[in-house]
């Protein structure tokens, strides 16, 4: 699968969660707890991918991304403390909803900025096989992803 390709499964993937998290309704907060938690397993391990692998190597190969890069790292960076802090919150706390909603609408912002603006730039400068070569080393890079959203080379930065 090529790296542009893996990137936007992990985007489906997260919004399916956003929806399930959308329909739960106020009282499910068992069900909220679990969906935030996959959540954050998730996130963590796109943007740490992202970060390590796919961010450099955009860079290289298309010079002009670099602004789209730096912005996208400080949005991990506002999503990953965002991650931290759901990680430790009671479902039942009166601002959890509100802060998952946050986090929805900064990840909805970013992904959308990826997928129109810059990915399309990227594709162009690296061609199929170095996509290719790019979505194996993340694939396999997500085994070794941190669990800790501030393990994150963003979240300190």
């Amino acid at each position: 699968m090529d790296g542009i390709v893996l990137l936007k499964e992990d985007h489906k993937t997260v919004e399916k969660l956003f929806k399930q998290f959308e329909k739960a309704g106020e009282e499910a907060c068992a069900e909220k707890r679990k969906i935030v938690d996959q959540v954050i397993e998730e996130l963590t391990t796109h943007t740490w991918i992202e970060e390590k692998i796919f961010y450099p190597a955009a860079r290289e190969a298309a010079p002009d991304t670099k602004d789209h890069v730096l912005e996208s790292v400080e949005e991990h960076h506002v999503v990953l403390w965002m991650l931290s802090e759901l990680k430790g919150m009671d479902p039942e706390d009166e601002r959890f909803d509100a802060k998952m909603s946050v986090l929805m609408e900064n990840v909805r912002h970013h992904v959308e900025e990826e997928e129109k603006e810059w990915f399309p730039d990227v594709r162009k400068a690296m061609g199929r096989n170095r996509l290719t070569e790019l979505g194996e080393q993340m694939e396999a890079a997500k085994k070794k992803a941190p669990g800790e959203p501030l393990a994150v080379p963003s979240a300190k930065q």
